[in-house]
């Protein structure tokens, strides 16, 4: 379904955009690296393009799994084959995508392309990830750069989005979200709440867009349970997230300094989740294996062992030194700029 929503989104994207691109009189284009039509896009029309990641980074490499794995990073002989394997899976899946887009390169007089990194800008990759939040990398092109997120704590106010603030206890707070493409997962949610039944913690569940809580069921051990809450402002008070493990949730949980349980449900999630377990920022359970007893350990473990928050911490850090918004707002300018690759430096 994902694949094909992407070859959809590239043809209508290769049709229509262009024209409309034209008559905006836009100079430089930023492309999701989930967008791989972008980047012809803008060489047809002869404008710079900076590749953004906001999900998983998807750059290729083969001591590395492709991003949507749940696998271990494994440099051994056997990790690497592994992937190659993994790859080469990508390359069948993907072969649509790439006869779409280099269909467009053809009729607009491109080189084709050979394989999926050359997607991807040559002056300037930025991703949402702190390097640190990402395995052993050796081959990232020069211009790729990690910035960290670009919502810090306390950059965005949520004050307008209603939330009962006087039903919080005190108790140590769990934040639980299954963002807002998977959050129609009920049965996951009340899991959640069975799960922290007992223990010293003040559960809040947000159901995300779509889902009206007044239609539901109470859920075990009366949780606060809402359609949205401000999450930015909520993972301030926060001792612990469980999450699908989408970027945006995990980035926000680590720029606070919370650790995580995480339940990967589809698309780049369980790469994600691999990340917090190898950074030992939290633990992980697949959905297929998703009991109660093995969230209450889960949640358990990640409250009273020190080192899930030490590395939370570790990683709130290294997000503070990544430069965030600023720091991708610079290197786009500099391509605007210049017109020129931006390069890394060595201390990412």
């Amino acid at each position: 379904f994902t694949i094909q929503l992407i070859v959809n989104v590239a043809k209508m994207s290769l049709r229509d955009a262009p024209d409309v691109i034209k008559a905006a009189d836009i100079e430089l284009l930023l492309v999701d690296q989930a967008s791989p039509a972008g980047g012809t896009i803008a060489e047809y029309l002869d404008i710079p393009f900076v590749t953004v990641c906001s999900a998983l980074m998807f750059n290729r490499e083969m001591s590395v799994p492709p991003f949507s794995m749940s696998w271990n990073y494994d440099p051994s002989w056997r990790g690497v084959l592994r992937n190659r394997v993994g790859y080469e899976l990508f390359n069948i899946i993907g072969e649509s995508l790439k006869k779409v887009i280099n269909y467009h390169r053809k009729h607009w007089n491109l080189s084709t392309y050979n394989n999926a990194n050359q997607y991807s800008s040559q002056l300037a990759q930025i991703s949402q990830q702190p390097a640190e939040f990402e395995f052993p990398r050796k081959e990232l092109p020069s211009c790729f750069h990690f910035t960290g997120p670009y919502h810090y704590p306390n950059s965005v106010s949520q004050e307008s989005i209603p939330f009962p603030y006087e039903k919080l206890t005190g108790q140590p707070l769990i934040y639980a979200s299954l963002g807002t493409l998977q959050n129609r997962l009920l049965w996951v949610f009340k899991m959640m709440a069975e799960a922290c039944v007992g223990l010293d913690a003040q559960l809040v569940i947000t159901l995300g867009w779509g889902v009206n809580p007044d239609y539901l069921p109470d859920f075990p051990g009366n949780p606060i349970v809402v359609g949205y809450a401000p999450q930015l402002e909520l993972l301030q008070k926060a001792t612990m997230t469980i999450t699908h493990a989408g970027m945006n949730t995990t980035l926000h949980s680590l720029s606070n300094g919370v650790p995580m349980v995480a339940i990967p449900i589809t698309n780049e999630q369980p790469g994600i989740a691999a990340r917090i377990a190898w950074t030992g920022t939290g633990e992980v359970i697949p959905l297929k294996k998703l009991s109660v007893d093995k969230l209450q350990k889960a949640i358990k473990l990640v409250l009273t062992e020190d080192s899930y928050k030490k590395n939370a911490l570790r990683l709130q850090e290294a997000i503070k030194r990544a430069g965030g918004v600023s720091r991708a707002a610079d290197i786009v300018e500099q391509v605007v700029d210049t017109g020129k690759p931006v390069l890394a430096s060595t201390k990412q």
